[in-house]
């Protein structure tokens, strides 16, 4: 007489198992698509195509056309009708409340944003000047301009910001100048005024 009872073979079938274990393959290579279909995104990461941008801002909502005028190392000029010369960019230009109002699906979508925005995609030895110019005013009032220099490349630094007052329509102010060496450094940042819109000292 036996002790113990022999255990009772399971009957398991070979198909099932199979089946089983393509299910469990099956699921891990979904969360892995998964997984690099959607990758953390990485907030607050710009990678603009420039060395340095320019920002020029004014009250939202103004109807003053305020210009920026930009000179380069050997005394190229962008401005607007001008945008481009060599590596200097006028990337948007702003005319105050015009072509503001946008049709979207229908609506009239106004964008009361005035800002005028300007890159400079190397670092060509030399300066740079850049003037506010108030080109025109609907409401004859004084306007504060902000001026934003930012060296973008290879992390964001902050160069220059500062706010001025254009009085009158027609005036015209240098908001910012500054150097870059041979080595490719940012030196002498001043506001030493110059004309460019008229040539000549302001």
């Amino acid at each position: 007489m036996a002790l113990f009872k022999p255990r009772e073979r399971l009957d398991i079938d070979p198909f099932t198992d199979l089946l089983f274990n393509a299910l469990l393959t099956f699921t891990f290579l979904f969360l892995i698509a998964l997984l690099l279909m959607n990758p953390t995104a990485k907030t607050g990461i710009i990678n603009p195509k420039a060395e340095f941008m320019i920002t020029v801002s004014w009250p939202d909502h103004s109807p003053d056309d305020i210009d920026t005028w930009v000179e380069g190392p050997k005394g190229q000029l962008i401005w607007f009708k001008r945008p481009q010369e060599g590596l200097m960019h006028l990337d948007r230009d702003d005319r105050g409340r015009v072509n503001d109002m946008q049709l979207i699906d229908g609506k009239e979508i106004v964008n009361p944003l005035n800002q005028e925005i300007v890159s400079i995609r190397g670092r060509p030895a030399g300066e740079f000047i850049v003037n506010i110019h108030y080109y025109r005013s609907q409401t004859l009032q004084a306007i504060p301009v902000t001026v934003y220099l930012a060296e973008v490349n290879p992390t964001l630094k902050v160069l220059h910001y500062a706010t001025t007052t254009l009085q009158r329509e027609g005036e015209e102010r240098t908001a910012v100048r500054f150097s870059i060496t041979p080595q490719g450094q940012v030196t002498a940042i001043n506001t030493l005024q110059k004309s460019l819109v008229l040539g000549g000292k302001i």
